[in-house]
């Protein structure tokens, strides 16, 4: 069976690939680089592809800067120090307008090429930041879209199903699922502000929080280099 990965690098995409490769999936990676300004995201998601062992691994080149509303694709202000409370209220800027629909999309249409039935995105709806497209309501939606916009749906040749195995899943039960697996977390970027040279992250971010929260309740640090230090507990 073929399926068809959204890879961004991040420590949610790399699990959900290993989620994917463990129903015995063979795994096809797609990752975009979309304007974004914490680029350093696509390497990891290189490392991630490699190690992983996936079928095959594109970059899609695609520009979202060009129409901004996000502190990922412009000159905006990360936001920085939220509480967990702070997260969870509204949108933050962070957002980038219609980034799952696009992905989703360019995966649909890979997905039918291959010719494949299934596409894994890593969304969480229990630690995020608020996304709209983050939610079940919207992997449903899209789902349908899949079946109702394509032709192998239309012919009814095939039934693309959407699969986000970690939606319900706080970041600790992520992390535990992905050591289960044997992700290597070192490998993986979440920051939204890394240093651009050395790529390490920033700690104050929504996503390092998430992050480093998520490893502290499982009692093992997190691998990855911080510009406050090495590694965090």
């Amino acid at each position: 069976m073929k399926a068809v990965v959204l890879l961004s690098g991040g420590l949610d995409s790399a699990t959900t690939l290993a989620v994917a490769q463990s129903q015995g999936f063979e795994a096809y990676a797609i990752s975009f680089r979309y304007g974004q300004r914490h680029a350093v995201e696509i390497a990891s998601a290189t490392k991630v592809a490699c190690a992983a062992g996936v079928r095959e691994h594109r970059i899609v080149d695609i520009d979202l800067s060009q129409f901004g509303g996000s502190s990922l694709t412009s000159d905006l202000p990360v936001p920085k120090q939220r509480s967990l409370e702070e997260m969870s209220t509204g949108i933050p800027i962070t957002y980038v307008p219609a980034r799952n629909t696009v992905f989703l999309s360019l995966a649909l249409a890979w997905a039918e090429v291959l010719p494949a039935d299934d596409i894994f995105i890593g969304i969480n709806a229990i630690d995020y930041s608020g996304y709209p497209d983050c939610r079940p309501e919207y992997i449903a939606a899209f789902e349908q879209l899949a079946n109702l916009a394509t032709k192998a749906g239309v012919e009814g040749t095939r039934h693309f199903r959407i699969h986000a195995p970690l939606v319900q899943l706080t970041k600790a039960e992520i992390i535990r699922t992905g050591l289960e697996l044997g992700v290597d977390y070192s490998l993986t970027s979440s920051c939204y502000a890394p240093d651009p040279e050395s790529g390490a992250a920033c700690g104050s971010c929504d996503a390092c929080l998430l992050r480093l929260n998520g490893f502290a309740a499982v009692g093992v640090p997190d691998p990855i280099a911080y510009q406050t230090g090495d590694c965090r507990t």
